[in-house]
This record gives C-alpha cells, sequence and structure tokens, in this order.
C-alpha cells in the first residue's frame, strides 16, 4: 500500500528501485561492473584481441610446409603416355636428383611441376597450396635445358637476369633493390664481370651460369634445374656445385634432373630413378656410374622424353 502512496514521492522513487525490474539490474551492475572495468584496465584483455597475431605467424610457418607433393602423377606428350602414375615429394630444405635414362620421363616430371605439361590424372601441391590455386611463382626458380633457351637472343646478361625478378614487380619500374639483387645473382655465379655483355657471345658453361643467376635472383625457397650439368666445363660444373651448397645452407629445397650425380653427389639427400614413366627407386643415391656429367663430355643433345629406354636401373 505505501509503495501507491510512495510513488508520488521523491524519496520513494530511490525506494523504487528495488521493487522494480531495472532496481535488482543496477544492483547486480555494480556487482559486475567492477570485474569489466578491472578487464578493461587490465591490459592483458585488450590485447586478447592479440590471437590477430596468429595470422601474421602464418606466412613465416609457409615455407615449411612441403613444396612438391605429386601424387598419381599421369601424363601424355603428343598423345603418347610418358608418366604412369608418379608420386614425387621434395621437403623443405631437401635435394632430390631425378635421374633415369632417355624417354623415362624425367624432364616431363618437372615440366608438370611448374605447370608446362598438364597432368590428365593425378594430384599437385606446391607449397601445401593445390596447383590450380596456387600463385606465389615467386617462390620457385626453374632452370631449363640449356638448348631450350634461346642462344641468339639479342639481349644482355644483366637483362636475361633481370627477367628473373619479374613474378616479384611484374611490369613496375626495376628499382634499386631489384638491380642489387641482378648483382649479388651474377656474382654468385661468377658472371658479374660479364653483365653488360651479349647472351649470345657466351660458351655453353657461361650461358648455363646465366640461367641459374636468373633463377636465384628470386631468392626462392624451390630451385628446379632441368639438366644443369650438361655440356658445361669443369669450372662451370663447380660453380655449380657450390651454388647449390650455398642455396641449401639459406634453406632451399632442390630437385634436380640429372643423368649422373657427379660433383653434386654430396649435395643428394635422395635420388628418385624412373622407368618408363614410373618410380622404379626412390631412396639413397645409387652409385655414379656413367661419362655424360664429366668434364668433356659435351651433352648438349636435349632430352624430350621420346625415346624407348633400356633395362637397368639407371640404363
Amino acid at each position: 500500500m505505501s509503495s501507491v502512496i510512495s510513488r508520488t514521492g521523491e524519496a520513494v522513487e530511490a525506494d523504487s528501485g528495488p521493487a522494480q525490474h531495472p532496481g535488482p539490474a543496477r544492483r547486480s551492475l555494480p556487482a559486475s561492473a567492477a570485474p569489466v572495468a578491472a578487464s578493461a584496465d587490465a591490459p592483458a584483455t585488450v590485447p586478447m584481441a592479440a590471437p590477430a597475431a596468429v595470422p601474421a605467424t602464418a606466412p613465416k610457418a609457409a615455407p615449411t610446409a612441403v613444396p612438391v607433393r605429386l601424387r598419381g602423377a599421369v601424363a601424355s606428350l603428343g598423345g603418347r603416355p610418358v608418366l604412369r602414375g608418379i608420386d614425387l615429394t621434395v621437403r623443405p630444405g631437401e635435394v632430390v636428383a631425378l635421374l633415369g635414362a632417355n624417354g623415362s620421363g624425367k624432364s616431363t616430371t618437372v615440366k608438370t611441376v611448374i605447370g608446362s605439361v598438364p597432368l590428365e590424372h593425378g594430384a599437385l601441391e606446391l607449397f601445401g597450396m593445390p596447383y590450380a590455386k596456387f600463385r606465389s611463382w615467386h617462390r620457385i626458380g626453374y632452370v631449363p635445358q640449356r638448348t631450350t633457351a634461346a642462344s641468339g637472343v639479342p639481349a644482355t646478361v644483366r637483362e636475361v637476369v633481370s627477367t628473373g625478378r619479374l613474378p616479384q614487380h611484374r611490369l613496375l619500374p626495376f628499382r634499386r633493390k631489384d638491380r642489387a639483387a641482378v648483382d649479388r645473382a651474377l656474382d654468385a655465379v661468377g658472371m658479374l664481370d660479364r653483365a653488360e655483355d651479349g647472351v649470345a657471345a657466351l660458351s655453353g658453361g657461361q650461358h648455363q651460369r646465366v640461367l641459374i643467376a636468373r633463377a636465384l635472383v628470386g631468392t626462392p625457397d624451390l630451385l628446379i634445374m632441368d639438366e644443369p650439368m650438361a655440356g658445361v666445363d669443369a669450372a662451370s660444373q663447380q660453380v655449380l656445385a657450390d651454388t647449390l651448397r650455398r642455396e641449401v645452407e639459406r634453406g632451399a629445397a632442390v630437385l634436380l634432373v640429372l643423368h649422373e650425380l657427379g660433383p653434386l653427389e654430396p649435395l643428394i639427400d635422395r635420388a628418385v630413378v624412373l622407368r618408363d614413366g614410373c618410380v622404379a627407386h626412390d631412396g639413397p643415391p645409387p652409385p655414379n656410374t656413367g661419362q655424360h656429367a664429366l668434364p668433356g663430355h659435351d651433352h648438349v643433345h636435349p632430352h624430350t622424353d621420346d625415346h624407348l629406354t633400356t633395362p637397368g636401373l639407371l640404363a
């Protein structure tokens, strides 16, 4: 009853608080407000948004993803099957050699990895990303067979190596750091003093060094080389071995197409031997026999994977 009368008094408005629902809400607010205010004052709860820093660490973890994972790869050239269900994995920091006879599928395998030969069946992942979604091509450096690169191009050594920076800055003007990267890559292969010379005037070994510098100029996480030792002299072979050693020490993964291991043998972690488009061996490198990798062997013919193979692991 007094509550009806008291509704008109000012003093009662303080009493009406407990009698109405807003009253208890106000009482509970001071009780809960203390923790809320405390959590607002405590800097630990403001950085609770710091889990947004987790995405910031994700890109750093990306380089540890498996650079190459090829499963059940089937591919053809000119309507003729070349790869018949190949499995290939290249792990971070690993040096893998693809070995085999002419026509065994070595070059076709690396061309499926870089996308120049499409897969008919199978799956390819690059750095943990399905091939169809992969866009970070600057993370891959590719050295083709020397005979597949035009030797009469009217370009200087510097201009050829500079094209290796295109995936990073596309058609934007060259920056100072791009020019510095070109100089470093040329110096790494001992060709800085020939930077302004035309590539058409180079020897086979020097031309190969330029192609390697072009692949290195983007500081790739994966380096793919197709017959890098073919037809090069002893000095160029040693430059290649030293360059690969530095890349491995930096943490890059390397996939090499070779006929024999030659001076690269100490660097090889695993050998994958192909025969008739299938994996015949995946494990420790077999003993290095044969003459293709020896200095003085003018091995300039390309391996187009269009020959029949002969019996034997590497034959």
